[in-house]
């Protein structure tokens, strides 16, 4: 007697097709991280001995570099192993036997939506706790044994700091920690009630606070104004220097709840690289999501027995997956062109891949 649709105990050809996926998935993500970190260790080692970076720090530095490959790198694979181990299926026969067993199509789908689910949590779970704190060590490390060391200037940086409170500053200079031409404006009610402008502002880390050097302060009651000029003054600005250092990937190094944090605040101070932690949000969510479609992609092109073997099979699903890699980067450009908001641009793959997984699904053969 065949197994029913709603039917959803776990069997013993479940329990086979979840340890061939599981197992597949997983010793291919392992190969191809070893071969990763051999050609990365071979790229990077004259800048290893170039730096003195400690064999322990070295190591170190691996053993976070691997969480942000895994992950990098799972879409494809579970892609090239739903290919691999169905083509495989479907070459000894073995869906067929399954089928005539009275085993529905829909039905042969729910082992692998198990074996999608553990390896999107899997996915979900390195991209909201375990890669942030181990990108943290891997860019300090990068910073500090791998790139040269920078001195870079920023350029018209705008900030609403709190509300009616904005601060602006004409270029900053990473070598002194020190912004030029700066201005802080308070405003209350849609009129300027004080002005402080410096010829520059400099970071004292001892004190934990910004140094206006040839300050001027003007303060606006009604029609008049009052004018204070001095030398130096010490200020409490909620800013720090950290915040003029930020760069596109610090968004890496933070996990759910500080992204959120970080997300609310550039919008409070109106800042432009707050499209970076949108991306880094809805990217967190829309990987791991993809599981799903790209094993039904992989079982609707597979589970045909062809001729040619499994070669074609292994071709198509590559070129796929490549594809939704390289559509789901695309999609980043939507946002910095303003195109499209985040939310939509980074499912935009999803929803446009799931579209032909239905196509696919509902044309293999059952």
């Amino acid at each position: 007697m065949g197994l029913k649709d709603y039917n959803f105990r776990i069997t013993l050809i479940d329990k086979y097709i979840i340890k061939k996926f599981l197992s597949t998935f997983f010793v291919a993500l392992i190969l191809i991280i070893g071969i990763v970190i051999i050609f990365d260790i071979s790229e990077k080692i004259d800048k290893f001995v170039d730096h003195n970076a400690p064999l322990g720090l070295v190591i170190n530095y691996y053993f976070n570099f691997i969480p942000y490959f895994s992950n990098m790198f799972s879409s494809l694979f579970v892609f090239i192993t739903v290919i691999f181990f169905t083509s495989k299926l479907a070459g000894n026969s073995e869906i067929v036997a399954i089928l005539a067993g009275g085993v529905s199509f829909k039905r042969l789908m729910y082992p692998y939506f198990i074996s999608a689910f553990i390896i999107a949590l899997f996915s979900l779970v390195l991209n909201l706790w375990i890669i942030p704190p181990a990108n943290k060590s891997r860019l300090a490390f990068e910073k500090q044994y791998v790139k040269d060391k920078y001195s870079e200037f920023g350029s018209n940086m705008h900030y609403q700091i709190k509300p009616g409170v904005f601060m602006y500053a004409e270029s900053f200079s990473a070598w002194n920690n020190t912004a030029y031409n700066f201005t802080l404006e308070t405003v209350e009610n849609h009129r300027i009630v004080s002005k402080l402008s410096a010829e520059n502002a400099q970071w004292d880390s001892l004190k934990g606070c910004w140094r206006l050097n040839e300050y001027r302060l003007r303060k606006f009651v009604g029609e008049w104004q009052k004018v204070e000029v001095g030398e130096r003054l010490d200020t409490s600005i909620v800013i720090t220097v950290e915040d003029f250092y930020r760069r596109q990937n610090i968004v890496e190094q933070l996990n759910y709840h500080q992204l959120n944090d970080l997300i609310d605040m550039q919008k409070l101070r109106g800042d432009q690289m707050v499209k970076y932690a949108l991306i880094e949000k809805h990217t967190r969510f829309a990987m791991p999501f993809s599981a799903f479609i790209l094993t039904l992609i992989g079982v609707a092109l597979s589970s045909k027995k062809r001729r040619g073997g499994i070669g074609l099979n292994i071709g198509i699903g590559i070129a796929l997956s490549f594809s939704y890699i390289l559509f789901l980067r695309f999609s980043q450009m939507f946002v910095h062109t303003g195109t499209m908001p985040p939310g939509l641009a980074l499912w935009t793959p999803n929803i446009l891949f799931a579209l032909i997984a239905a196509f696919l699904y509902r044309i293999a053969p059952k």
